[in-house]
């Protein structure tokens, strides 16, 4: 794999950021030669504010886990080095993205937005378009895939991105593996035919030559036909 792939996930305090929720966790893996690397970026964040319970049930954070966390200025210039030149994978990206554009908005007027500095792929329109009219959320790929070794009890920003990798690897897999085959069906498709105008080449084929007598009962046979049915037969198009 050629280019820098990064699996990424966070957590919030709620749903909307217009409403002033926040980051309070980034969990993000880097993908070599399409498999999971010891190379992670992981951390929470003190998001300033109150955790809406909702997000609690989902995630399992509370506003007493990260009193002594980090702010997200704190981490910000880390975040962008480690992102940097990256094609970011995101299970509905445009959630992930808005959330985090705005903390680097709020953490400084001189940060890029993401899109600016990485190329953004959603893994959920991926799914969409993959299984179109089903559900495409992380846990139904999950099951989907019969991808095994998570508690999926609790959602985490580094325990999702461990799992959208393997989701991912999954989505892109079979697309790849088909396109392999295809290759090699028309090259051995290819093989076979040069194969068989080599063989013929070896054939002493014998020539049949009509006579006179043969030439014109076929163009007998030719108008009789044209008569019965107005057509004019092919073997007299050129």
């Amino acid at each position: 794999m050629a280019k820098k792939y990064i699996i990424l996930d966070t957590e919030t305090t709620g749903l909307h950021v217009k409403e002033g929720h926040r980051i309070i966790e980034i969990g993000a893996v880097l993908l070599n030669d399409r498999k999971k690397s010891e190379d992670h970026f992981h951390t929470y964040l003190n998001p300033m504010r109150l955790i809406d319970d909702e997000a609690t049930q989902v995630h399992g954070i509370t506003n007493e886990d990260l009193n002594d966390k980090p702010l997200f200025e704190d981490i910000a210039e880390e975040f962008l080095e480690f992102v940097d030149g990256a094609t970011l994978v995101i299970h509905n990206a445009e959630f992930d993205v808005g959330f985090l554009d705005n903390e680097l908005k709020l953490a400084s007027s001189t940060y890029p937005k993401l899109d600016e500095i990485c190329t953004i792929e959603d893994s959920l329109q991926m799914a969409r378009d993959m299984f179109p009219g089903q559900r495409n959320t992380l846990d139904a790929l999950v099951t989907r895939f019969d991808i095994k070794g998570y508690d999926r009890e609790l959602h985490g920003g580094l325990k999702d991105a461990n799992i959208l990798a393997d989701v991912y690897l999954h989505l892109t897999g079979g697309q790849k593996k088909f396109e392999f085959m295809s290759s090699n069906e028309n090259q051995s498709i290819g093989s076979k035919s040069e194969n068989k105008i080599s063989t013929l080449k070896n054939f002493n084929l014998k020539k049949i030559v009509t006579n006179e007598n043969e030439l014109s009962e076929h163009e007998n046979m030719l108008s009789d036909m044209y008569e019965r049915t107005s057509v004019e037969p092919i073997w007299r198009k050129n």
